[in-house]
């Protein structure tokens, strides 16, 4: 059920732009490649803004790889239902090198004893638990700094927070 729909377009303006800026440039600011998911967002410009420089910084500059960042955002928007960032977040994991099989294996959560069924492990206890164990914790100090660590949490947070929004406000995909 959609309950706030894009912003229409002839309601875009320098406003709209400046908030989406960090991270749209401006010629990738408008109605349709902003997606339904920004152009929602910005029916409140503040938020967008302030938003989008956090998640600017998780897509472009964590520590985290993209093929990490990948598979801990797809495991968390699952857990949070949300079909819509899953749809979009699988081509991304392609080119982050995540093959078919893997992208199945996140969804399943059968990704093995690497580095990447750690961060399945990650996910799912910070689901459960809203924290990791000292044996996980410790694991994943075998494969990542503290910074990195820290990028990780925040990766899944910001995209849990992400995908309650998107199913909260219905927002719908771009086919519909």
């Amino acid at each position: 059920m959609t309950r706030l729909t894009p912003l229409p377009p002839d309601r875009w303006d320098d406003d709209v732009r400046r908030a989406l800026s960090p991270l749209l440039g401006a010629d990738r600011a408008n109605p349709r490649d902003a997606g339904n998911v920004l152009a929602t967002l910005v029916r409140h410009q503040p938020l967008t803004r302030a938003y989008l420089e956090f998640n600017a910084y998780l897509l472009r500059e964590s520590t985290l790889t993209p093929r990490i960042r990948e598979v801990a955002l797809m495991r968390a928007v699952l857990w949070r239902r949300c079909d819509y960032l899953w749809d979009h977040h699988v081509v991304l994991a392609q080119r982050a090198g995540l093959t078919v099989d893997e992208i199945a294996g996140i969804r399943s959560g059968a990704m093995g004893d690497g580095l990447d069924g750690l961060v399945i492990r990650v996910v799912d206890e910070l689901e459960s638990d809203s924290t990791i164990s000292d044996d996980t914790w410790a694991a994943l100090g075998g494969h990542l700094d503290d910074r990195q660590c820290m990028d990780l949490v925040f990766t899944i947070g910001g995209y849990q927070l992400l995908a309650v929004a998107v199913n909260a406000f219905g927002i719908e995909p771009e086919d519909v």
